[in-house]
């Protein structure tokens, strides 16, 4: 019995890994400077924003991979995919950081 997975057709690991190194690139670059650059020294609760606000790019970056490439490659509706994917991505981000920060009492 041979199963086949349409959703899934057309996936390339490769890209899929580039996809995701950019997706978690993107807010690492930005939480590194705004590290570096300030005053205080490195502190330990620093390093849950810096592994889970990356992880929610990456998630975001993989479904805008998946639905700007894989889904709708074509056409009208790849921009409209491009476009709520983008929307989408900038939400895991932010829902990323609200959760890295309330683990570390944060956000109030």
């Amino acid at each position: 019995m041979k199963t086949e997975i349409d959703f899934l057709k057309g996936i390339q690991a490769k890209s899929m890994l580039a996809a995701g190194i950019i997706g978690a690139s993107i807010p690492l670059s930005w939480l590194g400077f705004i590290i570096l650059f300030k005053e205080d020294v490195f502190e330990k609760w620093m390093l849950i924003p810096l592994t889970f606000i990356p992880l929610g790019g990456v998630f975001g970056a993989l479904f805008f991979y998946l639905m700007g490439f894989v889904w709708f490659p074509k056409g009208t509706p790849k921009l409209i995919a491009i476009l709520f994917s983008t929307l989408l991505y900038f939400i895991a981000i932010w829902l990323s950081a609200v959760f890295a920060f309330s683990l570390t009492g944060d956000w109030n």
